[in-house]
């Protein structure tokens, strides 16, 4: 690798753990708990914010069959992370649907622990097949620990800090990476339909009660989940279509 792109990412990261250093202990609200619509259907308390977490195990299963698929891999061992990936959005299925049963912080490391695990698999990727294949062979299992990590120290603790950084950290890394480092396979604007619907997804969070007020019908969480959804949708279209553009000497 570079030097000099070995320099970029490795102050990236560096910067990011000094934020966390220098931000004051954040603690969770109580009222993150509260949800515009709580409404009991079908004898589902909260029963909109539950159901809509239903795709996410359509598109986890179909994820995991689409890793099947060799040539969307330069070496075998790249599948793996996608594999990851992919069962963490079967997960945030269970996680988030069991969370919204009856929604606290006890149930919220449920919902928490698979989203950490998606975005450090989706890091990893872009780490691989963007920066280096051998730096990211190495990293993407730390990064998934670190990201479970970072939830525990919440739960033990009461301070978000590692949490949110783990979290808006890729954010803002994988765009950078996509805009500056060339692809090494096709279909990489998939992954940029997934940034876009998750903007999206985070926007009607904020704007959970305003939408639900608004329309009477659903919520901005409910459309949220929806929204992620369509996000990771992106990444099975992605795995199902892609060829390899450049296939560097890698790992077995």
């Amino acid at each position: 690798m570079g030097t000099m792109r070995f320099l970029i990412f490795g102050a990236t990261v560096l910067g990011a753990v000094a934020i966390g250093l220098l931000l004051p202990p954040i603690h969770q609200d109580p009222a993150y708990h509260h949800f515009a619509d709580d409404r009991t259907l079908l004898g589902i308390p909260n029963c909109w914010n539950v159901l809509s977490n239903a795709p996410f195990f359509v598109i986890g299963a179909l994820g995991l069959g689409a890793t099947r698929r060799e040539a969307a891999f330069a070496e075998r061992w790249e599948r793996w992370p996608f594999v990851t990936m992919f069962v963490g959005i079967l997960a945030i299925g269970l996680g988030s649907g069991y969370y919204h049963l009856a929604p606290d912080s006890a149930r919220l490391v449920w919902d928490r622990l698979p989203m950490t695990i998606v975005f450090m698999a989706v890091f990893g990727v872009i780490v691989i097949e963007r920066v280096d294949a051998r730096l990211g062979a190495w990293l993407w299992v730390p990064l998934i620990a670190l990201g479970v990590a970072s939830v525990f120290a919440w739960r033990s603790t009461d301070d978000l800090r590692w949490y949110v950084i783990v979290q808006f950290y890729p954010m803002v890394a994988v765009p950078l990476l996509l805009l500056l480092r060339p692809p090494r396979y096709t279909h990489a604007h998939d992954l940029v339909l997934m940034i876009v619907f998750y903007a999206i997804a985070k926007v009607l969070e904020l704007f959970d009660a305003r939408i639900f007020a608004l329309v009477h019908v659903v919520s901005g969480h409910s459309l949220k989940h929806l929204s992620s959804a369509l996000a990771v949708a992106w990444l099975v279209q992605m795995v199902r279509q892609r060829m390899v553009v450049d296939a560097p000497g890698g790992i077995g």
